[in-house]
């Protein structure tokens, strides 16, 4: 009987997805990455035995994903089209690493997921699957069976007895990792459409915010935060934290309409407290030691970096060149930089280096002033030569 490794997630669609394997004749080995999902892992492997696979695995990547997905990301500044900081976009490369491992381990010639076709992971895992091991196949049941929306998903799952959280009163589809969550379908499909409080899991509503500010001090070193109001933490422990904190504070929403990969425009939501934080702080400690030209051109890495990363190309030959770009930038980036939170906002009120370039000696219009001020007299001449003829 042919094997296929199937990423589970325990939701709506992988859940039909086992059954539908199933009744094409494969035999269905479940696959699942520990990203921070907040799950409990042992019932999520019974529920995949009660659907009939015949192994349920489970990594435990949560480390792993921070340290080497995240925060290589986090140092480039990637943040997709300014506002996505590519949570559930990061998981897909490393989940497809899992699902290859494990293709290898158990001999199978098949992978399979529950990626919609008119989505984005489903380019993400199948391009590094493909630039993984090219051997091995990809099956994608949601692009191949009859079931055409998500009440018609939920009317297979019942009657199939399989036991899912979305219905029709609260149809929400959603995917959580440490680094953020995203939810969509239902009325989030209507972008004028404020969202339902419901929706929000990880940040509180900013009206119920405490009237007093937050306020956090987040170490930096060559790029990867490492200190948390002055104590040492290692990555899974700094952003659960991180995560609680903001979001108690209401920061980490993200509301926006988006270009995907195939084409289309769509309403999504984010929630990303620790990564909102994060990627602000390490901006403006960027600012506080990168020359201006570096700091200008790396934000044009920074973009293109974040579309590689969305458009699926991790396993690429143009984003370790970058890698190698940002980890040069990263060298200085160390120091400490305080974030102000309130009601949902996040803002940085101090930052500090030892290798900054401010010096106060030349920005002063105070006693102490260093700057030669006679000297720019003959630089705008210089400057405006070319405009002046």
């Amino acid at each position: 009987m042919k094997k296929v490794i199937l990423a589970y997630s325990g939701g709506l669609d992988t859940s039909c997805c086992v059954v539908w394997l199933k009744e094409q004749g494969f035999k269905v080995i479940t696959y699942t990455a520990d990203l921070g999902q907040g799950i409990n892992f042992a019932q999520l492997k019974k529920k995949a035995k009660d659907c009939g696979v015949s192994k349920a695995y489970v990594q435990g990547l949560k480390d792993k994903f921070l340290k080497h997905f995240v925060f290589p990301t986090l140092r480039a500044g990637a943040i997709y089209e300014a506002k996505y900081p590519l949570a559930t976009a990061l998981g897909r490369p490393l989940i497809a690493e899992g699902l290859v491992e494990i293709a290898h381990k158990e001999g199978a010639g098949y992978i399979a997921h529950g990626c919609t076709g008119k989505g984005n992971d489903q380019v993400r895992i199948e391009v590094s699957v493909a630039a993984l091991d090219k051997k091995i196949k990809t099956i994608a049941p949601l692009r191949e069976w009859d079931l055409k929306t998500r009440e018609e998903e939920i009317k297979y799952a019942k009657k199939h007895q399989i036991q899912v959280s979305a219905t029709k009163k609260s149809p929400y589809s959603t995917d959580l990792n440490l680094w953020g969550r995203s939810i969509e379908c239902g009325v989030l499909e209507n972008p004028y459409h404020e969202p339902p409080e419901e929706i929000y899991e990880l940040t509180e509503n900013p009206l119920k915010c405490p009237n007093k500010a937050t306020y956090v001090t987040i170490e930096f070193a060559e790029g990867v935060p490492v200190k948390l109001n002055g104590k040492a933490q290692g990555a899974v422990a700094l952003i659960s934290k991180l995560n609680k904190i903001a979001g108690a504070c209401g920061v980490g929403r993200i509301d926006m309409v988006e270009n995907r990969l195939v084409g289309i425009k769509s309403r999504e939501i984010y929630e990303a407290p620790a990564a909102i934080v994060l990627y602000l702080a390490h901006r403006e400690l960027e600012d506080l030691v990168l020359d201006r030209e570096t700091a200008q051109f790396k934000r044009i890495v920074a973009e293109k970096y974040s579309q590689l990363v969305y458009n699926g190309l991790w396993h690429t030959s143009l984003k370790s060149a970058l890698d190698k770009f940002v980890q040069v930038t990263q060298k200085n980036v160390t120091g400490v930089v305080k974030m102000k939170l309130y009601k949902g906002s996040c803002v940085c009120v101090g930052r500090k280096s030892p290798f900054s370039l401010y010096k106060k000696e030349l920005a002063t219009y105070e006693k102490g002033d260093k700057f030669d001020a006679s000297a720019a007299s003959g630089f705008i001449k210089i400057w405006g030569l070319p405009y002046n003829s």
